[in-house]
């Protein structure tokens, strides 16, 4: 009789604990399917919404064949930056699109017009030996602005924020100042880097 008795108890315990783990799995099937279902959506709303990758071949509105841009205005007393940053994304343009690039506003189907609010150089590593700085954070702040022959925006970021470690020749003050391969570099990554992004607009 107490045999009989235990084999029942132990047949709804084990009745009990695989109703409850069938209902676990259950749970947890949905749960994943749920997670999917909505990655899927997000997923989805990303790529509809404009976004263009790293690499993909991007362009401006249909009507933009040529873009004016002017020299660069500064309001740093940064020496030449606004010269340098000029040059190098009119040479970054031409070299990566294939838009006509002048100098006259009154001919061209856009202008990009851009301000230099500030230029700096922060020291980051000292020489253990001399303690003149060999490393330095510059940062440039930029107000740039696309416009069609309307005068309507396409591209317009009143605070352009570029930032970037370079190595130091000489002494802190005059980075900006010397004609030396970093100075080269700034020009360049600051150039790729605005260019990139107003293309990657559309």
């Amino acid at each position: 009789m107490i045999f009989g008795m235990t084999t029942r108890t132990t047949h709804r315990t084990t009745t009990r604990t695989t109703t409850r783990w069938t209902a676990k799995r259950r749970a947890a099937t949905i749960a994943l399917g749920v997670g999917l279902a909505s990655t899927l959506i997000l997923i989805s709303i990303s790529t509809g919404c404009g976004y263009h990758r790293a690499g993909n071949a991007v362009e401006l509105p249909q009507n933009i064949h040529s873009i004016a841009i002017p020299g660069f205005v500064s309001h740093s007393q940064t020496f030449r930056i606004e010269q340098l940053l000029t040059d190098a994304v009119v040479r970054e343009f031409n070299a990566r699109t294939q838009y006509r690039v002048i100098h006259d506003n009154g001919d061209a189907d856009a202008v990009l017009k851009a301000t230099v609010l500030s230029a700096s150089a922060n020291p980051l590593v000292y020489d253990s030996t001399s303690g003149r700085a060999v490393s330095a954070l510059v940062t440039v702040s930029v107000q740039v602005t696309l416009t069609d022959r309307q005068g309507k925006v396409i591209f317009e970021n009143p605070s352009y924020l570029f930032h970037d470690q370079y190595e130091i020749s000489s002494n802190l003050p005059s980075f900006f100042q010397e004609d030396s391969p970093a100075v080269d570099r700034l020009s360049r990554d600051f150039a790729r880097t605005l260019v990139a992004n107003i293309l990657e607009t559309y």
